[in-house]
Formats: C-alpha cells, structure tokens, sequence
C-alpha cells in the first residue's frame, strides 16, 4: 500500500517539497545565513559536539554570518546588490560531521555506553 501512495503522491510531494526549499534559502539569503546555520548547539549536544569538530575558521565565518544576519535583522534590512548574490544558503558544512557524531551516539547506546560528551543539567 505504501508504495502505491508514494508513486502516487511521490511527484507532487518532491515539487511541494522544491518550491518550499528554494523559499527557505531565498529568505536565509536575504540575511547572509546557511541553512546549517540554524541548527542550535543549545538545545541538541550532538550539533554542540559536531561544531567543536569543525575547523576553526568555518566556526568564524558561521559566527559572523549570525552576527551580521542579528544585525540585519534588528535593523529591519537584508542585503542587497552584490552581498546578496554572493549567498550561498544551500551550501552544507555541518550535516557530514553531525551524521558522524550521531552514528557514534547511536554506536555508543547499542554498546551500552555514554557518550563522553554529555551535558549535566543543574
């Protein structure tokens, strides 16, 4: 039966799918943001443990492109001209080391032990 549904409503749910991508990326253009840039170390101690993993100087450029889309935001603005085309919000470079690190949780749990990387809530 599920195949059916996805061969039915497979098409249509890959154009929805596209058209919502491409506004998603459009907006975070406009602030000089990538989509990675939205994952938060706060809430997820994979996403923290994934960035401590990246070089240091992409952990800069993702520190100023939030600094400046902060900016831009409290101003009311995006960019414009140039800057805006120069964007390149579909551009990953976290999702291969957060897979990474999730895998090696996912190894961990099925051993039976802790990550090393776990936060303790006081």
């Amino acid at each position: 039966m599920s195949a059916l549904v996805k061969q039915m409503f497979g098409p249509m749910w890959n154009a929805v799918a596209g058209r919502y991508r491409a506004g998603v990326f459009k907006e975070l253009a406009n602030y000089g943001l990538r989509y990675d840039d939205l994952y938060d170390p706060l809430k997820d101690e994979d996403v923290a443990e994934a960035l401590r993993r990246l070089p240091p100087d992409v952990i800069v450029a993702r520190n100023c492109r939030l600094r400046r889309a902060a900016d831009l935001d409290m101003k009311h603005d995006h960019l414009t001209g140039e800057m805006l085309s120069k964007q390149t919000p579909g551009e990953f470079y976290l999702q291969k080391v957060l897979a990474e690190v999730r895998a090696e949780r996912a190894e961990r749990a099925q051993m039976g032990s802790q990550p090393p990387y776990t936060r303790i809530y006081y």
